[in-house]
Order: C-alpha cells, then structure tokens, then sequence
C-alpha cells in the first residue's frame, strides 16, 4: 500500500530553508561537496511538485535567490529522442524485453557512453543547464525518470562532483526512508542505499 508522509516533507522544506537562508547559508554536509537530498514519499510527488514551486518563489521574493528547476525526466527522453530514437528503444524491448532496453537503450545513453555521444550524458546535460540559467540554488526534479533501475541517484551526483559543479543542488528524491540515511528509490525491491554518497550528502526527510 502506497502511503504519504506529507508532515515530513513538510518539516523537511522547513528545515531546509533555515539552512538556505540562516546566517551559515549551506546545504553541505560536507565541505566542498554542495549537495542534499530531499526525500519525500512516492505518494507524494504532486504534492511535492507544488510545495516546491511555492519554496522557490519564496525564496526568490523574499531572499533574492535565483531558484532553476531541471526535469531528470526531460533530459532522459531527450537523450534517448536524440540519440538512437524512441522507436530503436521499443523494439529492443520487443525483441530482448524491458530490462534489455533499460540498460542498452537507456542506461548506456545517459551514461555518456564515448560510443555514443558525451553530450547525453544526464550530468553532463545538467551542466549545459547549470551555464545556461546560473541559477544561485538548484532542484532537480522528476528523478522517477531513472526508475526502476536506470540509474543510481549516486552515481549521477558523484558524476556531477567530478564535472565540478558548485551551485547549490537539492535532488529530489521519491522513496522511504530505511535504516539511518539509507534510502529505497520509490520504494522498489532492490533500490535501496545511495552508495558512496550515504556519508557525504545531507539528507532532508529523514526523521
């Protein structure tokens, strides 16, 4: 049963404006590192879209923040339009099924797989994004593009780490809350842990 927990995400957006707009100003849980992750349940996702929309403005009105959204989802069809094609995607599943077409299809596109093309690489296309809009915070939205095993959310933010990027960023992330700061991406077997990056990246919507 898919439940919500909106009183955590509630807290969370709290918590995390005090740390955007208090006298330390950081999301960092580590220094040089300048990442977070808002987790939220799955059930919650449209209230999540809205509440954040709402958090931006406030923070542009009110704190003079230059807030940017990117859609994880629009940057992975795209990728996929731009490379081999929608239609090469399909009949890969046809032919060899769903997981096939996940990880030759999908996978290997966002990767920035060198046979293919660097310029599909998801982190690197939110680096495009980033030099483009130079926003002062960022939030990176619809990630249940990369379910249910496209890609680890710690991959991409490790990637984002090594491309250097500095901006503020807040992942967005469906899923429950496991044991200390685990985490299982919307709440499917097998999508647990963040990796390398449970230790490193502040966590809103934990508690």
């Amino acid at each position: 049963m898919i439940t919500s927990d909106s009183s955590s995400l509630d807290e969370a957006l709290k918590t995390l404006e005090r740390d955007l707009t208090g006298d330390r100003s950081s999301i960092a849980a580590q220094s040089g590192i300048p990442f977070a992750i808002l987790r939220y349940a799955p059930a919650d996702e449209f209230r999540a879209r809205r509440l954040l929309r709402l958090f931006a403005h406030s923070l542009e009105q009110q704190h003079h923040k230059r807030v940017a959204f990117v859609s994880l989802s629009k940057l992975v069809w795209r990728a996929v339009r731009e490379s081999d094609g929608v239609d090469s995607l399909f009949e890969t599943e046809i032919q060899t099924g769903f997981n096939a077409a996940q990880v030759k299809e999908v996978t290997n596109i966002i990767d920035g797989d060198p046979a293919l093309n660097l310029s599909f690489g998801l982190a690197a296309q939110i680096m495009a994004q980033v030099e483009k809009l130079t926003p002062d915070l960022l939030f990176l939205v619809r990630t249940g593009a990369l379910a249910p095993h496209i890609y680890r959310s710690s991959t991409l933010l490790h990637e984002l780490h090594e491309l250097g990027l500095t901006t503020p960023t807040i992942l967005c992330y469906p899923g429950s809350a496991m044991i200390g700061t685990d985490l299982r991406f919307y709440d499917l077997p097998g999508g647990e842990g963040l990796g390398a990056y449970n230790y490193r990246v502040k966590i809103y919507g934990t508690n």
